[in-house]
């Protein structure tokens, strides 16, 4: 039974190195540079767009009518993840139930496990890990909560631009052309939006709207869409106000930032204090405590 554990340990120990450098090989291929798609409508027909099987969530105990599942659907949307959100559920569960598995063995088997790796810091990783698994809605928040601003100040900038080539006679895919070097979280979505547009225009537009996945971009779509339609004065008007929208909505950001800040550093600040009471302060307070017991 120590040689099987023993051997068990070995083959998840070369397992995980296996997938951790296929993790980073992709990742390094992912940073190499990419030749753009000649037709970028057809670059949907991917496997993001398949959806998870159903036998597979019956497996799993996956229902896509539960109120976890379709949360979890929104956070996705908001995160810039356009595939079928089954997909990252079920792997949360496959990885939750490989985690808890590996703290059964580290717990069981910790004598051996200190041959490879002290078994205290092997299972507080997988504590760690599991921990990040089990609450992963509070990340997920946190991502779509930063993506979200970033995209807003990304389209109060092509917003101001489009407003700046009102009294263009150029159209608004050729304004749109010249707004992309004022882009970097959208630049993606916005060069896919302009390839289809001569494609399917309605269509690429409600696309986009899907990819960004935020309210503010939301109402900009339906501003894009409206000047594709109606080449009007009045569509700009609404327009300026949307960007105000967008101003404020930045300008409360920066707010909530700022008093977050404010909070960590009174957080930090509050650190010297208590080592000068535990180190200057505490030991007079223990001679005055024995002082006044030898007293009474």
């Amino acid at each position: 039974m120590p040689e099987f554990t023993q051997s068990l340990l070995r083959f998840a120990v070369l397992a995980g190195q296996s997938l951790f450098g296929a993790i980073a090989i992709y990742a390094l291929l992912e940073l190499w540079p990419q030749r753009p798609s000649r037709w970028r409508h057809l670059a949907l027909l991917s496997w993001r767009t398949k959806s998870a099987p159903d036998k597979w969530l019956r497996l799993l105990l996956v229902s896509r009518q539960q109120p976890s599942f379709m949360e979890r659907e929104l956070l996705l949307a908001g995160c810039g993840v356009t595939s079928d959100a089954a997909w990252y559920v079920l792997a949360r569960r496959v990885l939750f139930a490989a985690v808890s598995a590996a703290l059964v063995a580290a717990a069981a088997g910790h004598e051996h496990v200190n041959a490879y790796v002290p078994a205290s810091y092997l299972i507080s990783y997988l504590l760690i890990l599991m921990l990040l698994i089990t609450f992963d809605l509070v990340w997920l928040r946190s991502f779509r909560r930063v993506r979200a601003l970033q995209i807003t100040k990304e389209i109060f900038v092509i917003s101001k631009q489009l407003l700046y080539m009102s009294e263009s006679s150029l159209h608004i895919h050729a304004k749109l052309l010249r707004c992309i070097p004022f882009t970097r979280a959208t630049r993606v979505d916005l060069e896919r939006l302009l390839a289809e547009w001569y494609h399917d225009a309605g269509g690429a537009l409600q696309r986009f709207k899907q990819r960004l996945g935020t309210e503010e971009g939301l109402s900009f779509v339906e501003t894009l869409d409206a000047l594709r339609l109606h080449e009007s004065r009045q569509y700009y008007d609404i327009l300026r106000v949307r960007i105000e929208d967008y101003k404020e909505k930045i300008e409360l950001a920066k707010e909530s930032r700022k008093e977050s800040a404010s909070y960590l550093l009174f957080v930090i600040a509050g650190i010297p204090i208590l080592y000068t009471f535990q180190i200057f302060i505490y030991p007079w307070v223990r001679e005055g405590q024995k002082l006044f017991q030898s007293l009474s």
